[in-house]
């Protein structure tokens, strides 16, 4: 019998001294013990663990029956008296054992634990593991990082929940599991506190140190990912409250402040390895634009914030934050970076962010992450979402800064849409400048005809695919047409008519021989298309058509049809604007030699 065997080696040990255990006494402690707990004896096991005299053989070799112990917990059933005995026996093996050997035994529990079983078994053990920890005298800081680290390594590879529902279910417990580990850091986290407050130079950095590379753990896992507005149905948000606990830490440390600001000044550790540099930058990055968003749109920590920045710095602080959560591809982060542009320019006035920021590279690349958003993001509402901050980052500028954000991401978007927009924008600025009493120059004179020379081309010449780029073509003949309306050719304010026989070699005639060779090859092919339609005597025959070198699906030969026409139609549109255009410049100026 189990009990009979574990009886009969204690009954040995005890006669020995503690120096005097072998390597035998502990193995056949260890399989005497695990086969009571199998065996269901874990109430006897208990009493012999509590016995005052078995106190020495408990110090030394209980530690051995953590493994078996977990795996007896989670076999049996809650209510189970049983599972209950078990507990007590984990709680007395905590206060019991040397701590050092049992801290090893309780991490190499939690490094083993896999799947489903990884939340519970950290729930499990965060008590006794705090317990032992505190315990400790000798490398207590190492061994608190050490236990953190080792826990969130094995969080983060689970899904964290996103949807409602899922954050309801907490189906594998990461939810429950997280701000369960908050109140495992807080009894240190007092401790670095107190020291904090008896000396105002706290000398002992380590535990601190540790702490901090906990919460930065935890912002990029599973803050970063998580979805944090607030959910109807939810009294309290799970990840909400692990948020703010992270937030409270990082204030209560002193670190908060210099995190969001100072965090350039911070030393990152040293590497050997480029590629584990790049890792620790990346982390790094991340989680620092993760508190960003926590404190700038969530307003976590925003009442320990100081209120003496002005709207363009904290922009200017962020633009790094931003433009990290803009090259993600993943909806919780792109959506968090979107959230954090938008709340930073929210708090601008209108033409108040001066030219020179655009020094700073950050506020060029942005709105190129931006514009990569905006036409190549699978999610409607965070494309439409993008388009709208583009604009109002425009706002914010001055008359200068949008100038130059206009040439640039003229020059850099390739992306017709883009450009078209660009140029509609460039439009509204030229009305504003005609209309206001107070003389603009950027876009008026020799600064708009600089920009003119961006605008009105055809990239190609007249070899230029008018079909793809017609939603800037038709920018550029609205915006033309615009100009020669709203500015006689005696004032001249914008420099229109002294570039006007540039305006026609670059664009009106290009585009003219573009017109008639698309029509052309288009009329061609729908030609073609009807008389092999005649041939074969079927309207519903399937052909497969690439572009740029990807096969589209199938399209039956009117489907074919109805897609030649609507490109003829936008060919007719443009020639008629471009005519009514060319009609308005003839007028205009028969209008001036009458005069004359």
């Amino acid at each position: 019998m189990a009990v009979d065997e574990l009886q009969a080696i204690i009954q040995r040990c005890q006669i020995l001294e503690e120096a005097d255990f072998k390597g035998e006494d502990f193995n056949l402690f260890q399989v005497a013990g695990q086969k009571c707990l199998e065996d269901g004896y874990a109430s006897q096991l208990l009493e012999v663990i509590q016995n005052e005299k078995n106190k020495v053989i408990i110090k030394n070799m209980g530690w051995n029956l953590i493994s078996p112990l977990v795996r007896c917990i989670f076999m049996y059933k809650q209510e189970d008296d049983k599972r209950e005995h078990c507990l007590k026996i984990l709680d007395q093996l905590a206060q019991l054992c040397n701590p050092k050997e049992l801290f090893l035994g309780l991490l190499e529990q939690i490094e083993q634990t896999s799947g489903e079983q990884v939340c519970q078994t950290i729930m499990l053990l965060l008590q006794p593991l705090q317990t032992v920890l505190l315990k400790l005298q000798n490398k207590k800081a190492y061994s608190v990082g050490l236990s953190l680290a080792m826990i969130m390594n094995q969080l983060t590879p689970l899904p964290v929940p996103y949807t409602k529902q899922q954050i309801q279910e907490d189906k594998l417990g990461l939810c429950q599991c997280c701000n369960a580990v908050v109140g495992f850091a807080k009894p240190f986290v007092n401790e670095v506190v107190k020291s904090m407050e008896k000396s105002s130079e706290y000398s002992d950095t380590e535990l601190k140190e540790e702490l901090v590379k906990f919460c930065m753990k935890s912002l990029k896992y599973p803050l970063l990912t998580a979805q944090l507005e607030q959910l109807e149905g939810i009294e309290e948000h799970p990840f909400r409250h692990f948020a703010t606990e992270i937030i409270d830490i990082l204030w209560d440390i002193r670190e908060l402040i210099p995190l969001v600001f100072l965090h350039h000044k911070g030393k990152s550790p040293h590497w050997e390895n480029q590629e584990f540099a790049d890792i620790e930058r990346k982390n790094s990055a991340d989680s620092l634009a993760c508190l960003s968003y926590l404190m700038f749109v969530q307003h976590f920590g925003i009442d320990c914030f100081p209120m003496v920045f002005s709207p363009s710095y904290l922009l200017q602080c962020n633009m790094t934050h931003i433009e990290v959560l803009l090259k993600r591809t993943e909806e919780s982060m792109l959506s968090k970076g979107l959230d954090l542009f938008e709340s930073c320019l929210l708090r601008m006035e209108d033409n108040s962010l001066l030219h020179q920021y655009l020094e700073f590279r950050d506020f060029i690349s942005v709105p190129q992450d931006l514009v990569k958003v905006m036409t190549l993001c699978p999610i409607e509402h965070l494309r439409k979402k993008s388009l709208n901050i583009l604009q109002l980052f425009i706002d914010k500028f001055d008359a200068e800064g949008k100038y130059t954000l206009f040439r640039c991401l003229l020059k850099t978007s390739n992306h017709a849409g883009v450009e078209g927009y660009i140029i509609k924008n460039i439009k509204d600025q030229i009305h504003l400048s005609l209309t206001k009493a107070c003389d603009n120059i950027w876009f008026t004179g020799h600064h708009l005809i600089s920009l003119l020379d961006l605008v009105l081309l055809l990239p190609e010449g007249a070899e230029t695919d008018l079909l793809q780029n017609s939603d800037r073509i038709m920018a550029s003949l609205n915006l033309l047409r615009y100009l020669v309306i709203k500015d006689c050719e005696s004032d001249n304010q914008t420099g229109v008519w002294t570039t006007l026989a540039k305006i026609e070699q670059n664009f009106l005639k290009p585009l003219h021989v573009g017109l008639n060779m698309s029509k052309a090859h288009y009329e061609a092919e729908i030609k073609n298309k009807k008389e092999n339609r005649r041939e074969t005597q079927s309207p519903n025959t399937v052909c497969s058509v690439s572009v740029s070198g990807e096969k589209m699906p199938a399209m039956t030969t009117e489907m074919q049809l109805q897609v030649l026409h609507s490109a003829l139609f936008t060919f007719d549109l443009i020639e008629s604007v471009l005519a009514r255009v060319e009609e308005l410049i003839e007028v205009k100026i028969k209008a001036v030699m009458d005069e004359n």
